[in-house]
């Protein structure tokens, strides 16, 4: 709507409008470009005058389908319109803007033509995926163990597997990866197994000694040792006051083994 005021009458009611209505000042909504006359009369005396009203057509302006990105990436959001100039919500102006939202945004464009605005929205939804294959992990040759994977939607490991978890049971130290999937977007994690040599304990053979008497047992087969006396030697000298079974276990990069001698 746009108000139209008229003058050089002395009353309100001196004027008299095109459109019928009366009064210096009229409201008026044309549909299209209007010649608007009003005709003022005092006393007998008449003069006449025109105001034309152009009007535009309105803009129209679409912003584009809703988007998806993987966080980190770009996009270039592309508005069409009627004609005149774009400004978005997050101050660039153009019709093509690039942006990288770090979590979902919805983008206002308003398209200006003629002083006539139009506006539309278009949303960039953020898809993030964060990998992990889980901790690292120590096994001892001839064992398994079970890796998880999290963070996505799908999953897909270097063997070929593509369940969320695996058993795995390397004879050497392996490092094992993990494709996470969540739509478009994916993220590679690894995990690292490290694999112990076996252990094998071996200790003095069984003895026989007199009441009173020491004797020396010896074990062997690792780097560390623990005796069921609580010595943590290799070597020990026991006197026994009765027939005694002795436990030794070895240990050895993570992996362990028992032996006994009585």
């Amino acid at each position: 709507s746009i108000e139209l005021e008229a003058s050089g009458g002395i009353q309100n009611n001196d004027y008299s409008w095109s459109t019928g209505q009366s009064g210096s000042t009229i409201t008026v909504i044309p549909s299209e470009t209007t010649e608007y006359t009003v005709t003022v009369d005092v006393n007998g005396c008449m003069d006449t005058d025109d105001v034309m009203i152009t009007v535009f057509d309105a803009p129209t302006v679409d912003a584009g389908p809703d988007e998806e990105i993987c966080f980190g990436d770009d996009i270039t959001l592309i508005a069409f319109g009627s004609g005149g100039s774009y400004e978005w919500s997050n101050g660039q102006t153009g019709d093509e803007i690039t942006v990288s939202p770090t979590s979902a945004t919805t983008y206002t464009v308003t398209l200006t033509d003629n002083g006539c605005e139009a506006t539309d929205e278009v949303e960039v939804d953020v898809i993030t995926v964060q990998a992990s294959a889980g901790p690292n992990q120590f096994l001892c040759e001839g064992e398994s163990v079970t890796l998880t994977a999290s963070g996505g939607s799908f999953y897909e490991w270097s063997t070929g597997q593509t369940q969320q978890s695996i058993s795995v049971s390397p004879s050497n130290t392996t490092t094992y990866f993990v494709t996470v999937s969540e739509g478009v977007c994916f993220e590679i994690a690894s995990v690292e197994v490290e694999v112990g040599p076996g252990v094998t304990a071996t200790v003095s053979t069984d003895q026989e000694i007199c009441a009173g008497e020491m004797v020396s047992l010896t074990a062997s087969g690792g780097t560390d040792y623990v005796w069921s006396t609580g010595e943590t030697t290799p070597d020990i000298i026991v006197n026994p006051g009765a027939t005694t079974t002795y436990t030794v276990t070895v240990y050895n990069q993570g992996s362990f083994a028992t032996a006994e001698t009585t």
